[in-house]
């Protein structure tokens, strides 16, 4: 067999049977595509019957706590028609009452699902729970439905809904593969909770037309390009064995010194045929090969500079997390890593916690681990090595500056150890990464300065009324109420004269204290000035108001004061004065309501509750 026969035989055998390989991985591969792109429909679709669930369950159970905390429920002839006024008022699908494990009303569609439940402890006759829900299951899946897709809602095997009706007849399980009218669905269910106790579920079906498109069209594709490389391959083959019989010498001699970093000396070149312009091209390739050697080794040099340039940039940020992690792949970049990792401490006296990886870390295990203990340890650079892996970890916040390390950055590479280039790289990236770290501290703790009272630590003057105005907006668009305390401290001067200002700053943190502590989470208790103290209501009626104002009182009341001297203690009461609003609210008007209300208090004896009748009023009237 001569040499231009087995080169061929070579060429093709090269490129033939790992294109065949590529053909059939690549014909896999579309297959795949096509399936995961419908399993990810299926699974978006998924999420969406589950966010529109949990969203209409939380807007019933708003609503049943709306119902529960504002009517007045008992049982009578007349229930089951208030309870269905009530419903249609506010739009809900269905209304259920219970009392002592009994039905005592239900009104409304009983298709409805994702209710909420809210109780009424103190209802005559014993403890009511209020179911409601806002949707019902044809409307639920009215809402998912589109293009290829349906869904089908049962409770208990009965159903509910389908689209397409048609759907009603399919089997289904967990999830799978079905078909309908000839065409092709993947499902998916899930469980929620329903009425009762029971359970609901959803089933969303994708059409696999409409998610994955043309398989064969995209199979055809492929296989057209790849015959039409293969026949291409064959040619070149056939023609390349020929052109590189008589000059594969001195190409293979040239290649050589190449190889050894040798670019003086050019291929000879004879003739004008192709060869020769092989050659001179061969030699045009070595000396733009040297050329860009030189320009990668300055490019080299500018990447550094630019590394350290980000590294500068880092302070100016305010954004922690993406700070964090831009940090880790300039590390990676700068150092030429193969892999790397970011651990963060959440919290003061918490654990670091890897937050994010790039590339993987198969094979670095125990030099990462190995490196960040001896980051962790006497210095802020650990460095391990081992079978030619190279991994180094700096840490950011490190004890040096007298505080606990605050995140970590670790890195690793194949290509060996790290040298004094980039460990001083390593270095100048933590640092400019920690100094920006305390300017984002100093920026949330100036932040959180400006909205907050320096001696009791509620939210200031300024704060409130911006909070207040907030409540009154809502109160304007959604007809919600707003109930408003203001509190003054009896007698306040006279502690501060008799036991001292600092006497008096230990009362007012306790006032402060039990302020907090009686209200609720979305309660905006405030400092307003001086001794008096606010407390902001959202969804709270004057009654409401009231009875949380009596509870604040009885427990100021409550307080037994340690005096600085240690000679006794103090006992303090408080005035205060409510209001609320609902419909037309004036933020400054319900102001001036509860302070009228707080100066009656004091006027009529101290240490009591006036509501604002005018208030009042108003709120009668909205209602």
């Amino acid at each position: 067999m001569s040499f231009r026969t087995r080169l061929t035989t070579f060429f093709l055998m090269i490129v033939i049977v790992p294109m065949v390989g590529v053909g059939a991985l690549v014909l896999r591969l579309i297959a795949d595509s096509q399936q995961a792109k419908v399993d990810a429909r299926a699974s978006g679709l998924a999420t969406a019957a589950q966010s529109l669930y949990h969203r209409s369950s939380a807007t019933a159970l708003a609503e049943a706590r709306a119902i529960a905390l504002n009517t007045v429920l008992h049982r009578s002839p007349r229930l089951a028609r208030e309870l269905e006024r009530l419903r249609v008022r506010a739009g809900l699908a269905r209304i259920v009452l219970r009392q002592a494990g009994q039905t005592i009303a239900d009104v409304g569609d009983r298709s409805a699902i994702a209710p909420g439940e809210a109780v009424i402890p103190s209802a005559p006759g014993g403890e009511i729970t209020v179911t409601v829900s806002s949707i019902r299951a044809a409307d639920f899946a009215a809402d998912l439905t589109g293009r290829g897709v349906g869904i089908v809602v049962q409770v208990n095997g009965r159903t509910l809904a389908a689209t397409p009706p048609d759907a009603v007849s399919l089997k289904l399980g967990r999830r799978g593969a079905a078909s309908l009218d000839g065409a092709s669905y993947r499902y998916l269910s899930q469980s929620f909770a329903g009425f009762a106790g029971q359970r609901v579920r959803a089933t969303v079906l994708s059409n696999d037309a409409a998610s994955g498109g043309s398989t064969n069209s995209n199979r055809l594709v492929a296989g057209v390009f790849i015959a039409g490389f293969l026949l291409l391959a064959f040619a070149f083959s056939v023609l390349a064995s020929r052109a590189l019989e008589g000059q594969l010498g001195r190409f293979l001699a040239a290649a050589q010194r190449l190889a050894g970093g040798d670019f003086s000396a050019p291929v000879p070149i004879e003739g004008k045929d192709e060869f020769a312009a092989l050659g001179a091209e061969f030699n045009n390739m070595s000396v733009q090969l040297a050329r860009r050697l030189d320009e990668l080794s300055d490019e080299r040099g500018r990447l550094r500079d630019s590394i350290r340039r980000i590294g500068e940039t880092f302070a100016a940020g305010l954004d922690r997390q993406a700070m964090l992690e831009l940090a880790l792949r300039a590390s990676v970049d700068a150092v030429r890593a193969d892999c790397g990792r970011l651990t963060v401490r959440r919290e003061a006296e918490g654990q670091l916690v890897e937050i994010l990886r790039i590339g993987l870390l198969a094979g670095f295990e125990e030099q990462f681990l190995e490196s960040e203990r001896v980051a962790l340890g006497s210095s802020s650079y650990g460095e391990a090595s081992d079978d030619g892996h190279g991994v180094a970890a700096i840490t950011l916040g490190s004890a040096d500056a007298g505080g606990p390390v605050q995140a970590m950055i670790t890195v690793g590479r194949s290509s060996g150890r790290f040298d004094d280039d980039d460990r001083d790289l390593l270095r100048s990236l933590a640092n400019q990464a920690t100094l920006a770290l305390e300017n984002i501290q100093l920026h949330v703790q100036v932040q959180r300065q400006a909205v907050t009272d320096e001696l009791t630590g509620l939210i200031n003057h300024g704060r409130f009324q911006e909070l207040l105005s907030a409540e009154i907006e809502q109160v304007r668009r959604y007809h919600h109420h707003v109930g408003l305390i203001m509190l003054d401290l009896d007698n306040f001067k006279r502690v501060n004269d008799t036991y001292g200002h600092q006497q008096g700053d230990v009362v007012l943190k306790r006032v402060a204290d039990v302020l907090r502590e009686t209200s609720r989470d979305a309660d905006a208790p405030a400092r307003y000035g001086g001794e008096e103290l606010a407390l902001i209501l959202p969804h709270t009626d004057l009654d409401g108001t009231f009875a949380i104002a009596e509870r604040v009182r009885a427990t100021i009341e409550a307080l037994r004061i340690l005096r600085l001297d240690e000679a006794g203690e103090l006992r303090v009461t408080a005035s205060l004065g409510v209001a609320a609003a609902s419909g037309a609210g004036d933020k400054d008007g319900l102001i001036a309501e509860a302070d009228a209300a707080l100066y009656a208090a004091k006027r009529a004896g101290k240490n009591r509750t006036v509501r604002a009748p005018n208030v009042a009023a108003k709120v009668g009237a909205a209602e």
